[in-house]
């Protein structure tokens, strides 16, 4: 039997990764509060709403709630969190995936040569990530568990896309590692990591795909589905050795290999590790307080 008592909160939910990750997140039961700023068809240039994703929540077998956040602003994200407590009384895996992804981001040319309103993503995508974070972690430090979960990729390690998609996954991966040495000089069982995703086939990555198939069709038969990283971290959560990884970037595909997870058609997607021939950097164990 799915398990009923699992609170989650995944930001950014409305499409993409976050909407896939809330919904197999729902498929164990879990309920999940669906954070974005889309309410209804139009808000956003791609289809999807936080009201879609809790509805498919909701239909996987959990319970969606939707909560319409704007996670550029502090107070809209403190909200959530005060419902989350006042609702549910806990919060067990919360996924910092909330970005400001502008289409221009795909555009040829170096960064000062692309819209300076790029820098969003670093603006919003790393701040509301740590201040969503901030708010989660008394909470979590009371239950004395807990999961807090970083939406990253290889940009972190090489050039993709500009210096802001990369400083945004840099940053991603290092708030797992800092967060994770207070969570152990506090003796608390809470854990942070990243989690490198692979190539997502989301609506936007379809339309790329679409708009140059000679350049881009073949990332259709190794990408990740959007709901893949979730049953990963649903995984995570229930690893007992789950401390041993806390601070850690991991790379989703090869979680997936250690816990016996397929994605959709039985598929591996593959690693970093071998596509790329790249793996996260390793944090010195220096301590400076």
């Amino acid at each position: 039997m799915p398990e009923q008592n699992i609170v989650a909160i995944v930001t950014g939910a409305s499409r993409g990764a976050g909407r896939g990750i809330a919904i197999a997140l729902g498929t164990h039961g879990a309920t999940v509060y669906v954070t974005g700023r889309s309410l209804k068809a139009g808000d956003h240039a791609l289809p999807g709403t936080v009201i879609e994703t809790a509805a498919a929540v909701t239909a996987a077998g959990g319970r969606g709630i939707v909560v319409r956040v704007d996670h550029a602003v502090d107070a809209e994200i403190e909200a959530l969190f005060e419902q989350v407590r006042r609702e549910q009384g806990r919060i067990d895996i919360l996924v910092n995936n909330a970005a400001a992804v502008h289409d221009e981001l795909n555009m040829r040319g170096n960064f000062w040569e692309k819209p300076m309103h790029l820098a969003d993503m670093i603006s919003v995508g790393v701040r509301s990530g740590y201040v969503a974070s901030y708010l989660a972690a008394p909470t979590m430090i009371a239950q004395d568990r807990g999961l807090i979960v970083f939406t990253s990729a290889s940009g972190a390690v090489h050039y993709s896309m500009g210096p802001a998609y990369g400083a945004h996954k840099a940053g991603l991966d290092k708030l797992a590692a800092d967060m994770a040495v207070d969570f152990r000089q506090a003796r608390s069982k809470v854990a942070a990591l990243s989690i490198w995703m692979g190539t997502v086939l989301t609506d936007r990555l379809k339309g790329i795909i679409a708009a140059d198939r000679a350049k881009y069709g073949h990332l259709e038969a190794s990408a990740e589905t959007p709901e893949f990283t979730g049953h990963v971290i649903w995984a995570l959560y229930h690893d007992p050795q789950l401390s041993e990884l806390c601070g850690q970037t991991v790379i989703g595909a090869e979680m997936a290999v250690k816990y016996g997870i397929q994605d959709e058609g039985g598929r591996q997607p593959p690693s970093y590790r071998d596509t790329h021939q790249v793996v996260p950097r390793v944090q010195y164990p220096l301590i400076i307080r």
